[in-house]
């Protein structure tokens, strides 16, 4: 699927890389992309710059904090952006934030990509994704399962519209957006 939806070349800015083992996964599936991997956690960026001078790539670029509610990235522009498994673990806020700096950074035309579990209006929600649900608003009410009609509406405000929707394994799907 990422195939299909990043660029051929240029910067992919993975916002939210935790342990950086996407990171590393991917700039290897995609040597002629520079992956550019982030979080806003110390910890996960020490593990991202742990992954990656185990790996010796050179299209992996030193992770940067950002937190996606910023109104300032150190990331000026990308060709693409990833963000897989953000806008349930993190408030609405943050969400909010990540689209708009998507539409700060990104081009007319490239993707912005989510990659996680969502609700969608009229279609049953599995029985692990809302057991999921609960346990993630048990640990912090402002997290749990978006609705992608939300994300969908959230992201027009900023100027995207969705390209694409992906179901993929374990009740998860991807969004794809694009800035018109």
């Amino acid at each position: 699927m990422l195939a299909q939806e990043l660029p051929s070349a240029g910067t992919v800015l993975e916002v939210a890389s935790g342990t950086g083992e996407h990171a590393v996964y991917f700039a290897r599936r995609f040597p002629r992309l520079t992956w550019q991997p982030s979080d806003p956690d110390p910890d996960a960026l020490g593990s991202i710059a742990a992954w990656a001078a185990e790996a010796g790539l050179g299209n992996l670029n030193a992770p940067v904090r950002i937190d996606a509610r910023a109104d300032e990235w150190p990331v000026a522009a990308a060709d693409a952006l990833l963000c897989i498994n953000m806008v349930h673990i993190s408030p609405w806020s943050a969400t909010g934030g990540l689209i708009a700096g998507a539409n700060r950074v990104l081009v007319p035309g490239a993707p912005l990509i989510l990659y996680g579990p969502y609700r969608e209006d009229g279609v049953p929600t599995a029985p692990s994704n809302e057991a999921f649900d609960l346990s993630l608003k048990a640990r912090n009410p402002e997290w749990g399962l978006r609705l992608a009609e939300d994300v969908d509406a959230l992201a027009q405000a900023h100027g995207f519209a969705r390209s694409a929707r992906y179901a993929m394994p374990a009740n998860n799907l991807t969004l794809v957006y694009r800035r018109r």
